[in-house]
């Protein structure tokens, strides 16, 4: 059985799917009457969307770097690879898509790199956001350039002690 909830967040309405071991989807909500967002656990029923909402939370105020909740993407073998090479992205870091390509074996693989971060269908969680060209600029997020640049600024300010202080 799948379970989905809606968390209104800083960079927009996430909309959460988990199964009941994981979360297999965050992604970015245009809002709607019918996406009424839960920042509340007791609002859900699924422990594991639970959980998301808490380190979301813990996120967001500043208080967490490292998200602990289970995650299953679901992808081709080579999609799962790219996205758990992000996963060892620390926070508020970040890595071109050539040094990814060279990290997971062959530099060519550059574009098939890029369209695996572009297909994460776990944003935040799997931090594809920090990812950038290799000339430093921000290109290509599939929630808007707008919202990869708040959180790498987020992750910057809270990493520099800037946040809350």
């Amino acid at each position: 059985m799948d379970y989905v909830a809606y968390y209104d967040s800083p960079v927009g309405l996430l909309k959460l799917i988990a199964d009941d071991t994981a979360i297999i989807e965050l992604s970015f909500e245009k809002n709607s009457e019918d996406n009424i967002p839960i920042n509340s656990i007791s609002r859900s029923t699924s422990p594991i969307i639970n959980q998301c909402i808490v380190e979301l939370n813990e996120y967001f105020t500043g208080n967490r770097e490292v998200f602990n909740v289970q995650i299953k993407p679901l992808g081709t073998p080579f999609q799962e690879r790219v996205w758990n090479k992000l996963l060892s992205i620390s926070f508020a870091k970040t890595v071109s898509y050539a040094s990814l390509a060279t990290e997971l074996g062959d530099i060519k693989s550059i574009r098939a790199v890029g369209t695996a971060n572009g297909k994460n269908p776990i944003a935040i969680l799997i931090p594809c956001h920090r990812v950038i060209g290799s000339n430093g600029h921000l290109v290509g997020y599939g929630g808007g350039l707008w919202r990869k640049k708040w959180l790498l600024d987020f992750e910057s300010k809270r990493k520099q002690g800037e946040l809350f202080g």
